[in-house]
């Protein structure tokens, strides 16, 4: 390759690294990866314990996470969650993704949207839960439930709020049968088309199972450096 030949563009890794004591929703269990063998200390291999919620850091979430007899997260088509999706930069003041910011945003069904807000660079830089964090109002799910898009990435903890939305955001997603993605950080990602690729765990009856998720920008050349 010449330097002049344009560079193709690379994919992202938009989930966050899993370890001991990071910042989980405040009443589930805490992360804990403990070492129980090791190749240093003279052991046959090295294996570790891992002990954590199924809705920490990058994972996603099964209707049966708020909608009784539901589906659970084997159930997941891969068509949910490989294919083009679409990035869109929230950078409003709000603590909320309202349905009037979205209906600015040329929502067409069958989307995969990510959603990125001031959480990304904000909220993951240390291991306190963030309350305030921007969140997807519940007039805004059921927008998107109207809609009829297929997956919503958010980049914390929750798609709703804190103090506010929390269940209804969820029921009127899952409800609509709109796969959810939570804890994506998408700091490094700009607005636009991407390839997105995010395989959570295959739990059996599972309500939610922590996720790989990459993103690959579209029609563009990828930044340099």
């Amino acid at each position: 390759m010449t330097a002049a030949t344009p560079r193709a563009a690379r994919w992202v890794d938009v989930s966050v690294p899993l370890r001991t004591g990071m910042v989980h929703w405040p009443d589930n269990p805490p992360v804990v990866i403990e070492r129980l063998m090791d190749l240093e200390r003279g052991d046959a291999c090295t294996l570790s314990a891992l002990s954590m919620g199924a809705h920490t850091g990058t994972h996603m979430d099964a209707p049966s996470h708020f909608l009784a007899a539901a589906p659970s997260l084997d159930a997941l088509p891969f068509e949910a969650v490989v294919g083009r999706a679409r990035v869109l930069h929230f950078r409003g003041r709000g603590e909320a993704v309202t349905r009037a910011w979205l209906r600015t945003q040329r929502v067409r069904r069958g989307e995969r949207l990510l959603l990125r807000t001031r959480n990304s660079e904000r909220c993951w830089k240390g291991d306190a839960f963030v309350e305030d964090f921007v969140y997807v109002a519940a007039d805004a799910a059921r927008f998107l439930a109207e809609r009829g898009v297929t997956l919503v990435g958010v980049d914390y903890l929750s798609v709703g709020g804190f103090f506010k939305d929390g269940r209804e955001t969820h029921q009127a997603l899952l409800g609509a049968g709109i796969w959810i993605v939570e804890g994506l950080d998408l700091s490094r990602v700009r607005p636009g088309p991407v390839d997105l690729i995010c395989l959570p765990l295959r739990a059996a009856g599972g309500d939610g199972a922590p996720a790989r998720a990459i993103v690959r920008e579209r029609g563009r050349l990828a930044r340099r450096g």
